[in-house]
């Protein structure tokens, strides 16, 4: 079930990314505004676009959600294993994610101070 799950999640999201929705979103959405003269821009032609475009984003959110969680998975570990193969790296930074938010602002300053002083370096260096 989650194999199958994660197949059609990833497959829909790879659609719905697509220039093909996209064309598809619009030209649902120019017929629907062509009909409004039709029914005189009623109430249910209004209810009818907007429950039909509730519904997809609720059903699109949770299919995107789910592709978009495999990602950052995926985006983890292979972090994970540069940092673990490169010797000075630190492996306390493997689970960076968990910190709490102090810990990770900590961290964000550690590495701006890193830049700036890289920066720094980069501009001595340029004007020797």
């Amino acid at each position: 079930m989650n194999e199958m799950f994660r197949k059609f999640s990833h497959r829909v999201s790879v659609l719905a990314g697509s220039p093909g929705a996209f064309a598809l979103a619009l030209l649902a959405l120019l017929a629907w505004a062509a009909t409004g003269p039709l029914f005189h821009y009623s109430d249910t032609w209004q209810l009818v676009i907007n429950t039909g475009t509730t519904i997809v984003t609720f059903l699109i959110v949770f299919l995107i959600q789910n592709t978009q969680n495999r990602d950052a998975r995926a985006t983890h570990l292979k972090l994970d294993e540069l940092v673990r193969a490169i010797a000075n790296a630190r492996n306390s930074m493997l689970d960076v994610q968990d910190l709490p938010e102090e810990d990770m602002e900590r961290l964000q300053k550690e590495f701006q101070k890193l830049r700036e002083q890289s920066a720094a370096r980069a501009r001595h260096l340029a004007s020797e």
